[in-house]
């Protein structure tokens, strides 16, 4: 069975989280004890060298990386409209979102969520620039397609979705951004979904 090592609070965990629920592939849930320091042990850096969650552990396999766990499951347990497999633009679409997910996001959404919700010390201003030109993109890409690639789910839509989801807890109004609150919806609405704390919840479902 897939363990996955994982950090409730985590918008990168949740992602994990949320594939594995939609595409139904049971696992051992782990829970990484960060306060104590668990992610940097030996023994959890034989795993991930970066001391980082999430881990996923799956046979022989062992991946770091919530993007890079996401190809994985998508290729291994689902079928091939979730990484577009079959359509090399669409695939390299995903891929670009994906680097989203790990570069603007990351440091706009989710560095606010970490300021305001954790009190980490950053550059807010930064962090807000960033947010808001990402979420006209995202509002922009989602009037002209319901989806971030191609008139489906794919893990592209994972990769972004939780951290513009707990946008609440970043001190983000998700009230200009109507496509945006949407896809939110449509997500949240998916059989198999799970959310976490803190999370907007869309009436538009």
């Amino acid at each position: 069975m897939i363990t996955l090592y994982d950090l409730a609070a985590s918008g990168n965990c949740h992602k994990v989280r949320l594939l594995l629920s939609l595409l139904e592939v049971p696992y051992h849930n782990c829970p990484v004890n960060v306060i104590d320091g668990e992610h940097k042990s030996a023994q959890f850096l034989q795993m991930n060298l970066f001391g980082q969650v999430p881990v996923l552990v799956d046979g022989d396999v062992v991946l770091r990386d919530s993007q890079a766990i996401l190809v994985y499951l998508a290729k291994q347990y689902g079928d091939q409209g979730w990484l577009a497999a079959d359509d090399s633009n669409a695939m390299g679409q995903i891929m670009a979102w994906l680097s989203t997910a790990a570069n603007e996001v990351a440091r706009g959404p989710n560095d606010l969520r970490l300021h305001y919700k954790f009190g980490r010390q950053l550059d807010i201003v930064a962090a807000r620039q960033i947010t808001e030109r990402l979420y006209g993109i995202v509002e922009q890409q989602l009037q002209a397609s319901g989806w971030l690639v191609g008139d489906h789910i794919t893990i592209a839509d994972i990769a972004v979705y939780p951290y513009i989801a707990l946008s609440p807890e970043g001190q983000v109004s998700l009230e200009p951004y109507p496509a945006l609150r949407q896809w939110v919806g449509r997500i949240q609405a998916l059989p198999g979904y799970v959310g976490m704390p803190g999370m907007y919840c869309s009436a538009e479902k």
